[in-house]
């Protein structure tokens, strides 16, 4: 399967550049998510590698054929590509078998008894088998996102794109479909550029994920990546919760915000400058005040908020002596009620400098 290359992509609609310059690659046979949120230019971009639209400025490569430039797009029933869309865009008159199969009436070469065999296999593939004659309407929102990717699959495109299919499933299908989609993608390898403003999404479906501000590529990596080491506070915050801490570098590895002082485990930042922290909530330890007496990076606080979640209880600390209120996820045992003093032990390992703080 070949890669994609997005070169300094530009499309603008009047005053606002929905993609600003965005350079991304693609690996073959790579499921890399746009991940951001609403407005950022994930679907835009999506729509100019499909080719619905021309870009204003830059190129999108596939292997070794150059798709799009400002004077020069490739149609879309040209580009060897499927789109998985959020509403299915299924046919409502025709049955699932003749969903799946309508693709590959275009492809030369194939009778109607091959174009039935085929669609019944990718059927099965998806967990569908036995459902060939119902139609679309007599199908759960699960069961008619599966036909959806079937009909995708079947034409055996080059690049497969998908915009925020899960969207409109509810908590426990969305679950479901996101492994059932990782597994097709295990199964066939196709080169997939996938659409979500879900982070939870991107994280499980995902080999790497491209996070999107403001029509550019913040940072792209993998899901610990992206979590364990952000570079920025837009991407630490968009990824899973966590806690920014403002303050000044006393050291190289120290960093204090009035009495509260942090020692962080890079050992590169630059005495006197502004530092900016993200520590996520599972990194702060909980436990009776005293256990958080002459401890590297040692805190006292009380507790403000509780909120069990099952397997976890979030908390929040105010931190003693400071304007701090950090979130804190730890064990349901032992528990601490609103109101209780606390101690609070932080990794340095889990204090990560931030390089805008913006």
């Amino acid at each position: 399967m070949p890669g994609v290359i997005l070169k300094a992509l530009t499309k603008r609609y009047g005053d606002v550049g929905a993609v600003d310059g965005l350079s991304l690659e693609i690996k073959p046979g790579e499921l890399l998510a746009l991940l951001g949120p609403s407005g950022c230019g994930k679907t835009t971009t999506l729509r100019l590698v499909a080719g619905f639209l021309a870009p204003e400025a830059g190129e999108i490569w596939v292997g070794d054929r150059c798709l799009s430039t400002p004077t020069s797009v490739v149609p879309p029933e040209r580009r060897r590509m499927a789109m998985i869309f959020q509403s299915y865009a299924l046919w409502p008159h025709m049955t699932v078998a003749q969903n799946v199969a309508y693709g590959l009436r275009f492809k030369p070469g194939l009778s109607r008894g091959d174009r039935e065999a085929r669609a019944r296999e990718m059927l099965r593939v998806v967990q569908l088998a036995g459902y060939e004659a119902r139609y679309p309407g007599e199908l759960s929102g699960g069961q008619q996102q599966r036909v959806a990717v079937a009909r995708a699959l079947v034409v055996e495109p080059e690049i497969l794109l998908l915009d925020e299919p899960l969207s409109n499933l509810d908590a426990n299908l969305r679950e479901e479909m996101r492994f059932e989609i990782r597994r097709l993608h295990e199964t066939f390898g196709i080169t997939t550029l996938y659409v979500t403003h879900d982070q939870a999404e991107a994280m499980v479906i995902s080999d790497r994920i491209a996070v999107l501000q403001a029509g550019r590529v913040a940072q792209a990596g993998t899901a610990d990546d992206l979590y364990h080491r952000p570079r920025t506070r837009f991407v630490a915050e968009f990824i899973g919760r966590t806690n920014v801490v403002e303050g000044v570098a006393a050291s190289r590895d120290t960093v204090t915000r009035g009495t509260v002082r942090l020692r962080v485990a890079s050992g590169e930042l630059e005495p006197g400058a502004r530092v900016v922290l993200s520590i996520r909530p599972h990194q702060l330890r909980l436990g009776a005040p005293g256990d958080a007496t002459d401890a590297t990076n040692a805190l006292r606080g009380t507790v403000r908020r509780t909120a069990f979640l099952g397997d976890t209880v979030d908390y929040e600390i105010a931190i003693a002596g400071s304007d701090l209120v950090l979130r804190a996820a730890a064990p349901p045992t032992p528990r601490f009620e609103i109101g209780a003093a606390v101690g609070v032990r932080i990794d340095p390992a889990g204090c990560v400098p931030l390089a805008d703080g913006d």
